[in-house]
């Protein structure tokens, strides 16, 4: 501890930021800057003598299939992300008290901001930077205008009416976009959060500089120009005017406290070391949050503890493809890199091996060419030589170009749209008119759809949400009159978040269509449809709904006279049923009485005829016998009819 004090004591907090920002550019060009440089070219379609794969290669020219790879792919998130004219959506993370019309208001005020700031053009460069170089990096930043605003006063019959124009500061949150060249990281970190710090390294004009000391943005110090320096320039090709411009280092992260107490020339009170560490930090911490500026390596323009409200930092950085456990992602020219080598150097063997056949050497016998000529063949052009002039010209014929290198080229093409997953149109529309299946061209759209996904995924999370959640609590910093945000917690998704809205809200509406108005579940889908729509008087119309559920009592009273009502005459014809069921069984009773007495008189009429038959004691005996079954008969009957009785509704 005692040598890191020593350490500490003999340098100053600006040669503490550069030897940390010298170190992590070694990093960077030792691993990825010859990388990124000719993956830049590659995409501008620029040629460099380091591109050559063969000493005899004499064509230069550079093949398009990457760059319409890295033109789609953006041009599909893109599409994905600002196709739908709202790219970003913002809700609360609960329902308050006071409801969230608060952040409603923000929500379309931020979307007003940055429209005027164009953060859709900032963002898409970053889009460009991720897919050549597999990283792509923004620096919000806050920039203070005049606003001109029309002054209103009131007319006597009530109106207002413009008397003139008046000025107001308004602070605008804006996106840089970086260039993998102008910013330097810690090697160690994967993230922007989790790095010790981070710097953007650039070159910017004098009279910028010394407009921002004027403004007492920085320190009133002097500042010389630089000459130019290879590693900060993307495009080398390009002569810079080196006379007018400064190279700046704005660091953001941590820094030792000791030094950055001596940057400050005073000591800090205890009560501000805690404010400047942020209430995730102790106080005992060595290190200090904070945001360094130095100009040409050795100047310090300003020192501040993090003057942010949350306490992060400003920048943002995504990953086109992520590499486990590295800063530096993967993008479109990586990922096309070696078929795009592939095809130039199939295509500048074939067009060396035209030339050689369109315009073979000659040889040519200079004893016999008249003295002081000069031999040049073109069109039109009459030769003098001293004798046969077919013996004299002798043209070195070569062979035809194979075809098949045609479809060597091909093959190669077809390898950069699978390494790269880009669409190629027109392929895509002579496969549809050739002999290609629907499935088989659903399948592939399915599987690039897949690849940009991720992407997608990527550019939301790490991205575009944390630039808009960034740009939400700058703005209501800097600016609270106009962001009065009650709450300062809130949720904010992306393009993925409002097409997974709308799906969600298409299924609904087909839920919808298949459930009856009177259903109590009705009022509450069409609730859930709202507040999943991204309209602009939203709670406006979910107030009103919650209104009109919202039981009438006057409704409620003819409801119930209505139903009691309905009751009443249902049990007046249950009772009229009941009536004519009781006299329908009386009727079936009756006929079976009837119908069981008849096999009794049949049975007399019988025994009468057989009595006339037989002998007198004979007959005697027989009566008898007749009278007793009579009886039995009779009796049964009789148990009947008085069973049947008792089962009558009346008793009657």
């Amino acid at each position: 501890m005692e040598n890191e004090d020593n350490l500490l004591n003999n340098i100053t907090l600006e040669q503490w930021v550069m030897d940390k920002c010298e170190g992590w550019r070694d990093h960077y060009d030792d691993n990825y800057r010859v990388s990124h440089e000719e993956y830049y070219r590659l995409w501008r379609g620029i040629w460099s003598k380091e591109d050559s794969l063969r000493q005899t290669e004499r064509s230069r020219i550079i093949t398009p299939a990457l760059q319409q790879a890295v033109e789609s792919s953006v041009a599909e998130v893109e599409e994905a992300t600002f196709g739908r004219g709202s790219w970003f959506d913002i809700k609360d993370d609960m329902q308050d008290p006071t409801g969230s019309q608060d952040i409603e208001f923000l929500k379309n005020q931020l979307a007003e901001d940055m429209t005027f700031a164009k953060a859709r053009t900032c963002v898409s460069e970053c889009l460009l930077n991720a897919a050549i170089y597999g990283t792509g990096i923004g620096e919000v930043y806050i920039e203070e205008t005049k606003e001109s605003v029309p002054a209103m006063q009131p007319t006597p019959d009530g109106q207002m009416q413009a008397v003139g124009v008046i000025e107001r500061d308004r602070f605008l949150v804006k996106l840089r976009p970086i260039m993998p060249q102008n910013f330097l990281i810690d090697p160690l970190a994967t993230s922007i959060e989790e790095a010790l710090g981070c710097a953007v390294d650039m070159y910017v004009p004098l009279h910028q500089v010394e407009m921002d000391i004027e403004k007492e943005v920085y320190r009133d110090v002097d500042v010389e120009t630089v000459a130019a320096d290879d590693d900060l320039e993307p495009d080398q090709d390009i002569t810079v005017n080196v006379d007018d411009r400064v190279r700046l280092t704005r660091y953001y992260g941590l820094v030792p406290k000791a030094l950055f107490d001596e940057a400050e020339g005073e000591e800090l009170e205890e009560d501000e070391i805690a404010v400047a560490l942020g209430e995730e930090q102790e106080q005992e911490s060595g290190y200090i949050e904070a945001m360094v500026v130095i100009a040409n390596g050795d100047t310090l323009l300003k020192v501040v503890a993090n003057p942010f409200m949350m306490q992060d930092r400003p920048i943002v950085a995504f990953k086109w493809d992520a590499v486990p456990s590295k800063f530096w992602g993967r993008g479109i020219c990586e990922k096309g890199y070696n078929s795009q080598k592939a095809l130039d150097t199939e295509l500048r063997a074939r067009i060396d091996a035209l030339a050689l056949t369109v315009h073979p050497m000659m040889a040519v016998d200079a004893s016999r060419m008249p003295r002081g000529s000069q031999f040049e063949i073109r069109p039109g052009k009459t030769l003098l030589t001293n004798g046969n002039p077919a013996e004299i010209l002798q043209p070195f014929k070569f062979g035809a170009v194979d075809n098949i290198t045609f479809t060597q080229g091909a093959q190669l093409q077809n390898m950069v749209q699978q390494a790269t997953g880009a669409v190629d149109t027109a392929g895509m529309q002579n496969a549809m008119n050739g002999e290609a299946t629907a499935a088989g061209i659903s399948m592939s759209l399915g599987a690039i759809i897949k690849r940009h996904k991720r992407t997608l995924l990527n550019f939301q999370d790490n991205f575009l949400i944390p630039f808009v959640t960034k740009a939400a609590h700058r703005y209501m910093q800097f600016d609270p009159q106009l962001y009065k945000a009650q709450d300062r917690k809130f949720v904010a998704s992306s393009s993925l978040g409002i097409i997974a809205r709308e799906y969600e809200v298409t299924q609904l509406v087909q839920l919808l269509q298949t459930m009856p108005a009177e259903s109590p579940m009705y009022s509450f889908l069409v609730q859930s449809i709202v507040e999943s729509m991204n309209l602009t008087k939203r709670e406006q119309i979910l107030a009103g709904i919650e209104q009109a559920n919202q039981p009438n009592p006057e409704a409620q009273q003819e409801e119930a006279i209505r139903k009691q009502f309905e009751l009443e005459i249902a049990k007046a014809n249950l009772q009229q049923i009941q009536l004519q069921n009781a006299e329908i069984q009386s009727r079936i009773q009756q006929n079976s009485v009837e119908t069981q007495l008849l096999p009794v008189a049949e049975e007399t009429d019988r025994i009468e005829a057989i009595a006339k038959t037989l002998p007198p004691d004979e007959f005697a005996q027989a009566v008898k016998m007749a009278e007793l079954s009579l009886k039995q008969q009779e009796l049964k009957v009789k148990e009947d009819i008085v069973e049947m009785q008792m089962r009558r509704p009346n008793g009657n």
